[in-house]
């Protein structure tokens, strides 16, 4: 009897130790440290705390090729509310958390990696909050960066080229510009539509949507999602690819909701309205971004686009996005350059 009681004392010691601070997430304040929130057990790891659970996007917004790790957070007894093609309307107290890093050396993950910084995004009751915390040198606690911070980096690529990267960490405004819909603070990725793939748990493979359901985080989605693809996998069409990169990386500003509303530029996945998509259509104001260039896409001539124009430059006058960005993805500007070759 004794030992029982003692094992349940144990056990409930654990579980407070690594229990995420809930009053903290709700505080007016930000901690100085990532720590404070409890959301790992073991920082540097970066491994996650009772109830913080992993999530991967079917594809993911590209960041001068970061890696990334993401996890949500829901309080027990509550639960995040379906929408069709929109996020999530997660609880008060939930908290959406995305670690930035690089490889040492992409041909072998296994020599690890470089922490950048982690994000989080904290529904309050207010609504969401936004605030990074970049990671120190010795790779054991991130620090809050209300101002935002640049960093050098420097990895190996696939190709065993060493690539370097001014890696910026964004400030609380840089936050809005991407996160802002119809005025307020929103997330991006955790639509049901971007969760529906297989993911390997710890102790399961499963559909994520799936798991958030056994876990209550969620209690129903649709049968009939609109998922994209993986840009990336060549076995896709090639115009299901160029949508489904253009809706993670562009959609949530060019939508009819989104910062860039009044563009009349609607990159999201379902649009179906040429015009909106960028087909034969004037610019809005963009000034010298345009180069001078009559339409945002021109079928079947991707060098008289203003959006791949847009894709491949690094001035900050003219690239696209506006932020999170200073190098050019080749890899996606070939698949648009080719999508727009097609049409």
């Amino acid at each position: 009897m004794k030992k029982t009681l003692l094992a349940c004392l144990i056990l409930s010691f654990i579980d407070f130790i690594y229990a995420v601070n809930d009053d903290l997430i709700l505080e007016d304040k930000f901690p100085k440290k990532l720590s404070s929130f409890s959301f790992f057990q073991d920082n540097s790891a970066q491994f996650p705390s009772d109830g913080v659970l992993p999530y991967e996007l079917i594809s993911a917004l590209f960041s001068d090729y970061s890696y990334k790790q993401r996890w949500v957070y829901i309080p027990k007894g509550v639960q995040a509310s379906f929408r069709q093609d929109e996020v999530f309307d997660f609880p008060v107290g939930s908290a959406l958390i995305k670690t930035f890093y690089y490889p040492i050396d992409e041909r072998d993950l296994n020599l690890g990696q470089r922490l950048m910084e982690t994000r989080l995004l904290l529904r309050k009751e207010n609504g969401w909050e936004a605030v990074s915390y970049a990671w120190n040198d010795t790779q054991d606690e991130a620090f809050i960066k209300k101002a935002g911070k640049t960093i050098l980096n420097e990895w190996i690529d696939f190709n065993g080229d060493t690539r370097s990267v001014r890696y910026r960490v964004p400030n609380k405004n840089q936050c809005k510009e991407c996160h802002a819909n119809n005025d307020a603070m929103s997330p991006i990725g955790p639509k049901a539509r971007n969760l529906n793939k297989v993911f390997q748990y710890s102790d399961e493979s499963i559909n994520q949507l799936t798991k958030w359901m056994k876990l209550d985080f969620i209690s129903t989605v649709s049968e009939e999602l609109n998922t994209p693809v993986d840009w990336n996998e060549k076995n896709h069409l090639l115009d299901e690819r160029a949508r489904s990169y253009l809706d993670i990386n562009c959609g949530h500003c060019h939508s009819s909701s989104g910062a860039a509303n009044s563009t009349g530029l609607y990159l999201n996945l379902t649009e179906t309205r040429e015009k909106h998509i960028g087909i034969y259509k004037k610019p809005v104001a963009t000034g010298r971004a345009s180069g001078n260039l009559k339409y945002s896409i021109v079928p079947g001539k991707p060098e008289e686009s203003i959006l791949l124009q847009r894709m491949i430059s690094t001035d900050p006058g003219i690239m696209m996005p506006e932020s999170g960005r200073s190098l050019s993805h080749t890899e996606a500007i070939e698949l648009i350059e080719k999508w727009i070759l097609s049409l």
